[in-house]
């Protein structure tokens, strides 16, 4: 499969789909950017004034201080992939209604089949709610969880919204904390896929 293909399309498919709230015209779209190879998907909440200019996710504020915090764990942006849960911008930056979230999920659905990430980063309370309906940040924040997704095993770990730590000097600290847990769980994956392979190996063997 040729995941920058598949990527393209979903792009196109939201530009031509008239169901979508919130948007006008197909240039109101927000599209994922990044690695379609990546081992890490960060998922935020929407577009803001910047995004919906450049048409790339967390290119503003928010966007600075994510690159920052990616430096700090020596993975460059180009090797991640970085989306929303609605792809376009709310008017007034409000929260979006779950009716919003539902009309988007397919496209982000379809972005995690084509990526495969190991690791799901969610950046806020909106996008961690798909992955860990019921849970509140404050408690389960950088902390790594085994869901079933799709019938799949996914790796996720919920942060707060770089939008947040900007504003409160507490947040900032836990995101910058919660950031150098990642290349440690990163290692953990691979060692035990690793493992697998390895097991499989001497079953075969006898």
């Amino acid at each position: 499969m040729d995941k920058a293909k598949e990527l393209q399309k979903i792009k196109e498919d939201m530009e031509n789909d008239k169901n979508l709230p919130l948007v006008s015209k197909p240039e109101d779209i927000i599209p994922g950017d990044g690695n379609p190879d990546a081992e890490i998907v960060f998922i935020g909440e929407a577009g803001g004034y910047h995004e919906s200019i450049q048409r790339k996710p967390f290119v503003g504020n928010a966007g600075t201080l994510l690159n920052q915090l990616l430096k700090s764990i020596n993975i460059k942006r180009e090797k991640v992939y970085i989306t929303n849960m609605v792809k376009t911008r709310p008017p007034n930056n409000k929260d979006p209604l779950p009716e919003e979230l539902s009309a988007y999920a397919r496209y982000l659905d379809r972005e995690l089949e084509v990526i495969q990430p190991k690791v799901i980063v969610t950046l806020g309370r909106f996008s961690m709610a798909k992955f860990l309906p019921g849970a509140r940040i404050t408690g389960v924040h950088g902390k790594k969880f085994d869901v079933n997704w799709k019938g799949k095993e996914a790796v996720i770990v919920p942060m707060y919204h770089p939008a947040a730590a900007l504003r409160n000097g507490e947040v900032m600290r836990q995101i910058r904390e919660d950031f150098l847990k990642l290349p440690g769980i990163l290692e953990e994956l691979k060692n035990k896929e690793e493992s697998a392979e390895i097991e499989i190996e001497q079953m075969n063997l006898c």
